[in-house]
């Protein structure tokens, strides 16, 4: 039997009703049943209030509530057909409850006459769209709420809060002052629901408005046991609403379906503080093949490396479920700014929320595994906080690496997913740096020796980055380029060149070059003065002769420089980042890769000069495109793909006269790397030029 209405606006019709109340003779539950609802209308419904149900329909909720000891209960509802079977069902067992035939927005009853208004599914059938005549009719309908309760009364509302509904409500009640709370109903899933969207009951509580109050009490209860989250306005509230949403219906769709491949994540939020606590990434993997006990496990991320490629990349992830052999992983990632006790204890807390994602086939009472790697939550410690006035806030944070080795990030809070810049700390054992005793160790193999110890049991700034490591690979492929200036790597290391670096970061690459080729000198152009603040107080980052700093803009200091004819540089490497994170391309920004800059670049370039663009682009058009105006700009360009990574390192030159035979580049990155072993004390044996070089193609 078909009782679904031809159009949404039958919902709020007399007619309807009545046709919908003489066919369906059995109690219909929109929106879930008493025992749904019962934990949060307790909270706010006492026995002896006297309680008014609109729009009661032939639920059983009214019956219910009664016949717990709430028996001051009036019910209304358009419908006269269904009024009369109340009244018949009810006579002899629930003799003192009243039902009447009334139209809510123009009811009869006197003003302040009930403590409590109840509403289950009305509001919704009534404000099917957001015409004036449905905006009227709900002003009517709030405002007769409104008039039959006193101050202090409680309008209680039962409601899917669709975004146009909740917006409407809520802006209504707030603005008149009443405090707005709204608790999230706890939903089962089984196969005969007749929702997939959440229920949510709104609180709205009776106070005088208060001419001139700027505050208003806006609220948010994600569970049933947890203290309300206050917020701050309308709309961060129906966000918050919009989030339980999603939460609903993404979970619903994988408990009974497949990812299929797709990028899916959500976060949950702390409860008291409502900032993010754990994000969730899952890994449906079709070509498992399933057994009782790898349907699903869940692998929990040790702090600080949710940026690693492993963690942080679709990809990475799904090498990841493929090690483990499951069905289904959820990846697990934890958030800074909130305190972790131990393993045990995020078991304890995710257990109940996870098992809300496992797929379908799950054997009853499975145990369900959870992974990590090392055993432990890893170390994450927030040395500082601050805001860019370009980038925004940022924080600088110290984390424990998989081997152990400590590392600083700087990471922008618009995009927490991205480590900005990285260094390698000096890890203590017994007081001393594991790096100070490797140094020892090299240093009296060649007769020196070396009393320094360095100590980093409290991190502070500029005390104690290694800043002879490069924590990144498109940072080391970097270096490993400058082979190309010359076909023996040894004249780079041992003769002048001049470098211009757009992007500073942290300055772990100007610092190394400046550190590592003792004859070079480096302009690093920065257009945030925070960062050269952060590079220098965090990064141990310093300027002298051989090292500066210029505040400007990339482009703008370019086409000056072109333009002024002052000068030219033996390299130019871009490693700047876009802030516009909604574009394909990450790095560099599109401006830096237009056609007419890059004319300007190739300018700015001595005769055998070398251009060293770090590429990021995950949009393969776009990156057809800007490979197409790099190559309308340079005759000869070489490319190395960072294994693992999206980045690309593009070697530009001026003339096809320097292109190189590949053994003459693994010739010339042996010679460099030889070299720069000797223009210091110590040498990560990590870098391997040659290696890096080995790999690249001419494009």
């Amino acid at each position: 039997m078909n009782l679904l209405p031809k159009s949404s606006k039958e919902f709020s019709s007399a007619e309807y009703w009545e046709t919908f109340f003489k066919k369906r003779q059995s109690a219909f539950e929109w929106y879930g049943t008493y025992m749904d609802h019962c934990a949060v209308l307790h909270k706010y419904i006492k026995p002896k209030d006297k309680v008014l149900v609109v729009g009661c329909g032939n639920s059983e909720l009214s019956e219910q509530m009664y016949d717990v000891g709430y028996q001051g209960i009036t019910n209304i509802d358009i419908s006269q057909v269904v009024i009369d079977k109340m009244k018949e069902r009810n006579a002899t067992h629930r003799p003192t409850m009243v039902f009447m035939q009334m139209d809510m927005m123009q009811m009869e009853f006197g003003d302040s006459q009930f403590q409590v208004v109840l509403d289950k599914g009305t509001l919704d059938a009534v404000m099917t769209d957001e015409s004036d005549g449905t905006l009227h009719s709900v002003d009517r309908m709030f405002a007769e709420v409104a008039r039959v309760l006193p101050l202090g009364g409680r309008f209680v509302c039962i409601s899917l809060a669709q975004e146009h509904i909740a917006k409407k409500a809520v802006s209504y009640f707030s603005q008149q002052g009443w405090p707005v709370r709204i608790h999230a109903v706890e939903e089962q899933i089984t196969a005969d629901r007749q929702f997939t969207m959440p229920v949510f009951i709104f609180i709205f509580t009776k106070f005088k408005k208060i001419p001139g109050a700027g505050h208003r009490i806006l609220e948010m209860c994600m569970e049933e046991q947890d203290k309300p989250l206050r917020l701050a306005s309308v709309e961060q509230l129906l966000e918050a609403v919009k989030g339980r949403q999603q939460y609903a219906l993404l979970r619903n769709h994988l408990t009974k379906n497949s990812s299929s491949g797709e990028n899916v994540s959500l976060t949950l939020s702390d409860s008291v503080s409502g900032k993010p606590r754990y994000t969730f990434c899952i890994v449906d993997l079709p070509s498992v093949k399933v057994s009782r006990t790898n349907h699903f496990a869940i692998f929990i991320v040790p702090q600080g490396r949710e940026t690693e490629w492993l963690f942080g990349t679709d990809e990475g992830r799904k090498q990841l479920g493929k090690t483990a052999g499951f069905k289904r992983l959820l990846v697990v990632a934890l958030h800074r700014d909130q305190l972790y006790e131990s393993m045990e204890a995020i078991q304890s807390e995710l257990s109940g929320k996870v098992l809300e994602f496992a797929p379908s086939g799950l054997p009853a009472n499975q145990q369900v595994p959870f992974l990590s790697v090392g055993g432990d939550i890893g170390v994450r410690t927030v040395q500082c906080r601050g805001t860019s006035d370009m980038s925004g806030e940022y924080v600088i944070e110290d984390v424990k690496g998989e081997d152990g080795n400590y590392f600083r990030h700087l990471v922008f809070l618009n995009n927490v997913n991205v480590v900005q810049s990285e260094a390698k700390l000096l890890h203590t054992i017994s007081g001393q740096s594991v790096t100070s005793q490797k140094r020892k160790k090299k240093d009296k193999r060649r007769g020196q020796s070396c009393s320094q110890t360095e100590k980093t049991s409290n991190p502070k700034p500029g005390q104690a980055v290694d800043k002879s490591y490069l924590c990144c690979d498109h940072h080391r492929a970097m270096v490993a380029g400058l082979a190309l200036l010359s076909e023996k790597g040894a004249l780079v290391a041992d003769t002048p060149f001049s470098l211009l670096v757009v992007g500073l970061g942290g300055g772990s690459l100007p610092s190394f070059i400046h550190d590592y080729f003792s004859q070079s000198t480096v302009d690093a152009i920065e257009i945030d003065p925070m960062m050269l603040e952060v590079a220098t107080a965090w990064f141990e980052f310093s300027q002298d002769s051989r090292m500066k700093v210029i505040l400007a803009d990339g482009l703008n200091y370019i086409r000056t420089a072109v333009d002024s004819g002052n000068g030219s540089y033996d390299v130019i490497m871009f490693d700047v980042d876009s802030k516009d994170t909604t574009l394909g391309m990450s790095c560099p920004p599109p401006a830096f890769v237009d056609d007419v800059f890059l004319l300007k670049v190739r300018n700015l370039l001595a005769p055998q000069g070398l251009f060293i663009l770090n590429l990021v682009c995950r949009d393969s058009t776009l990156k057809e495109k800007v490979m197409g105006v790099i190559k309308g700009i340079f005759p000869l360009i070489y490319l190395h793909k960072i294994e693992g990574e999206v980045n690309e390192i593009l070697y530009c030159q001026l003339t096809v006269e320097l292109k190189a035979r590949s053994k003459d580049l693994l010739e010339a990155g042996h010679i460099l790397e030889n070299t720069l072993k000797k223009q210091s004390s110590y040498w990560d044996e990590t870098y391997n030029l040659a290696e890096m070089l080995k790999t690249v193609t001419i494009v």
